[in-house]
């Protein structure tokens, strides 16, 4: 078991940052990957970015984030980070982290956990 707890959405003006952050905690040594999917009212949750245990990050393949949105992660604090730089109102929505939990039983199984999920506000 894996409990999320994300923190550090907000409102914030057009061009401005904010700081995600999520901490991990529970069996954290089975968790491989973690990121943040988003998702607005009436559309599907989406990818932002996700980093595995060595550090490698994958960004959604729009250009919508890339070059603006950072994912880092700290494993010895068991968190993940998402700097959000150059916001626009259409990063507008409600931020979810999320861990890949793996262990094996007789194979390799990947359970996704999620946090509660924070709102983030970018006003015009």
């Amino acid at each position: 078991q894996v409990q999320l707890v994300e923190s550090g959405g907000g409102l914030v003006q057009a061009g401005g940052s904010l700081r995600l952050s999520c901490a991990a905690s529970g069996s954290t040594s089975n968790i491989n990957a973690m990121g943040w999917y988003r998702q607005v009212p009436g559309k599907q949750r989406e990818l932002v970015a996700t980093i595995d245990s060595g550090g490698s990050a994958v960004y959604a393949d729009s250009d919508s984030v890339k070059g603006r949105f950072t994912i880092s992660r700290d494993n010895a604090k068991n968190t993940v980070y998402l700097q959000m730089n150059s916001l626009k109102p259409e990063d507008t929505a409600v931020y979810y982290c999320n861990a890949k939990y793996r262990i094996w039983i007789g194979s390799w199984r990947e359970y996704n956990y999620w946090g509660q999920g924070t709102q983030v506000t970018v006003s015009s």
